[in-house]
């Protein structure tokens, strides 16, 4: 049974906002009625690009903090499912395939 979400908005500035509920649905709404959050406030409208699902509100919560951490190259590598290519991100965060130049 799933009890908590990890999501990621795209606001309309193009910056990321990445958070936990156990109501997905209704969160988003909150978010773009403006009561959100002070950063989604701003920047609306927003739009879901990412969610994982959980068994516990708590792991949810765990991974948003993880994925606030990272840059926003490895959000879009996330959210893109391009997965493969984070180890090469995190090797050198100022290119998107790891190699140096």
């Amino acid at each position: 049974m799933i009890q908590g979400y990890m999501y990621i908005l795209k606001c309309s500035d193009g910056s990321f906002y990445t958070g936990s509920t156990k109501d997905l649905q209704k969160r988003i709404e909150e978010h773009n009625a403006g009561i959100g959050s002070i950063h989604t406030s701003k920047r609306r409208p927003l739009v879901l690009v990412y969610f994982e699902e959980f068994s516990q509100i708590d792991l949810a919560f765990k991974r948003e903090k993880q994925i606030q951490g990272r840059s926003r190259r490895k959000k879009l590598a996330l959210i893109k499912s391009q997965e493969h290519l984070l180890p090469d991100l995190a090797k050198y965060p100022g290119t998107s395939t790891g190699s140096v130049t």
